[in-house]
């Protein structure tokens, strides 16, 4: 079992996936630190100053009578809350992870279809002899090998 499992983890794909998801996980921080740092604040502006981050409902309030005004003093009362804001900053990591990698692939697959385009077929230079079959250049009117005298090429057939 440790030799099949040995054999298992030195397969290349398993050394691809492994490298696969240190990058995912590299590239969440990246897209998670667009969102908060970058798209959020551009949102924000748009919407007239909303911080998404702090976008909740309180379905049951916490131990004062006061009013949250952020999260973090909803959560510290005891306050259940809906963290709708939240949920639209993931979803906003996910449109961009989604789309950058949909990018990706593209670019990807183009990438691949560039290098395995089938390499256009080069014209002729030889043909069968009818008699012998030997390979003889396409222009001659005689075999080497066996010295027949080769029927006349038609125009249309070069």
């Amino acid at each position: 079992m440790l030799k099949e499992f040995r054999e298992f983890a030195v397969k290349g794909n398993v050394v691809d996936m492994a490298v696969g998801i240190i990058i995912g996980a590299a590239f969440t921080s990246i897209v998670n630190s667009l969102v908060k740092d970058v798209f959020t604040p551009l949102i924000g502006l748009v919407t007239g100053g909303m911080n998404f981050t702090n976008q909740f409902l309180v379905l049951r309030d916490g131990t004062g009578d006061e009013i949250y005004h952020t999260l973090e003093q909803a959560q510290a009362a005891g306050a259940v809350t809906l963290n709708y804001g939240l949920f639209l900053n993931a979803l906003l990591s996910f449109l961009i992870v989604a789309f950058a990698t949909f990018l990706l692939i593209r670019n990807i697959n183009r990438l691949k279809n560039l290098a395995y385009r089938p390499e256009t077929a080069a014209a002729p230079t030889v043909k069968d002899c009818p008699y012998c079959l030997s390979k003889i250049p396409i222009p001659a009117s005689r075999c080497p090998a066996c010295t027949s005298q080769l029927p006349a090429m038609q125009p249309e057939s070069r």
